[in-house]
């Protein structure tokens, strides 16, 4: 008579791993895909977007001189400014015709001529809007789709560790933890894909991890006030500082002498994007991206009474390692982070994280034959 097996933790382990590879394998197939798509989301819809640029001829008009004749040809009240630091790129107006707008219109404008540019209908739009749905709402409406995506992100997560731990085998020796290092390619179908699995699973896992925990802030509220707290810093805080701003003082700086200010404290070349003082906040917040640092995404702001006195300088590099999580949450999940280096990080992990619901499917059902002989 046959003992029966122990019923062992790493047994536990692997039923896990399996029921909710399983139970969660299509919703994660597509989440993944759409994930891979969108890491170049920019990219392909500026390979599909009419080209918008500028010629230089002569000097640039002045930034009041800009202002003056878009805000003459346009109904609203301008709110920001965006003046890209290469000289043949369009600086964008944005201008709300109400102020309960979130964003308002923005206006690509030739900084040479003040002619407004109308870029042409993208047909990338609704190709990258498709899969953005489905990366966040599967498709359904947000109110449904967001929490089940949700919960098969935490499944994902699940998933991760628990195949980590499977990763290993049970005798723990180099010439047995070597071999999940390397595919199998001369081997049979079963075990290149079992190594498909195994392998590209392992070396996609920290990433996979990152995308989770940063994915979930879009799902749950809770658990993104639960991150802030653990961090120590506000994730997705839009809220505007508070500052003691001399209202009596009749003096309104220029946009050159704002500029001017913010290049003085703020002394490298790169993309600025003025926040004009409005119903939010009655100051102008400058942000400065540096063309030179290690990240496209990060950058400094400058905050400037309407006299142009200088209120306060946040340095991204002086701010407290939490802040600087919190405010990089968004492209730490999207691989923006480190520009065209980490996209194909991203892009490759999501490609990986696609095939896995696939190789582990086929891994139960070839299990599932042999038991049947």
């Amino acid at each position: 008579m046959k003992k029966k097996k122990k019923y062992t933790f790493r047994k536990f382990l692997n039923d896990v791993h399996l029921w909710l590879g399983l139970a969660s394998g299509i919703i994660l197939f597509l989440v993944c895909l759409s994930g891979t798509i969108l890491a170049f989301e920019h990219e392909i819809k500026d390979a599909f977007a009419s080209e918008l640029v500028v010629e230089p001829k002569g000097e640039k008009l002045s930034i009041t001189s800009l202002t003056e004749k878009v805000t003459a040809a346009n109904k609203g009240v301008l709110t920001s400014i965006n003046i890209p630091a290469s000289a043949d790129e369009p600086y964008i107006f944005s201008i709300k015709e109400n102020p309960k707008e979130r964003r308002g219109t923005n206006l690509m404008v030739n900084p040479y001529t003040a002619e407004t540019l109308v870029p042409e209908a993208n047909p990338a739009d609704a190709f990258c809007f498709f899969f953005f749905k489905m990366h966040r709402w599967l498709l359904l409406d947000s109110a449904i789709g967001r929490p089940i995506v949700g919960v098969a992100t935490i499944i994902f997560l699940i998933l991760a560790v628990t195949g980590l731990v499977l990763w290993f085998p049970k005798k723990v020796k180099w010439k047995n933890v070597k071999s999940g290092f390397k595919i199998k390619t001369k081997a049979n179908w079963k075990r290149v894909n079992h190594d498909l699995h195994n392998t590209l699973g392992f070396y996609s896992l920290i990433f996979v991890v990152i995308m989770g925990i940063t994915g979930l802030c879009w799902s749950f509220e809770g658990y993104r006030e639960g991150l802030s707290e653990v961090i120590g810093a506000e994730i997705f805080n839009r809220s505007s500082p508070e500052y003691q701003v001399d209202m009596s003082d009749e003096k309104v700086a220029t946009l050159p002498e704002v500029l001017s200010t913010v290049n003085t404290e703020l002394d490298y070349a790169g993309e600025v994007s003025v926040s004009l003082p409005g119903g939010r906040s009655p100051y102008y917040s400058v942000r400065k991206y540096n063309t030179a640092n290690f990240s496209p995404v990060t950058y400094d702001v400058v905050y400037l009474s309407k006299a142009g006195a200088v209120l306060d300088v946040e340095k991204f590099s002086d701010k407290p390692l939490g802040m600087q999580i919190a405010s990089l949450i968004k492209p730490l999940h999207t691989g923006e982070i480190y520009g065209y280096f980490s996209k194909i990080i991203y892009f490759i992990t999501c490609l990986i994280a696609t095939s896995l619901p696939v190789t582990g499917t086929l891994i139960w059902l070839n299990k599932m034959k042999k038991k049947k002989k």
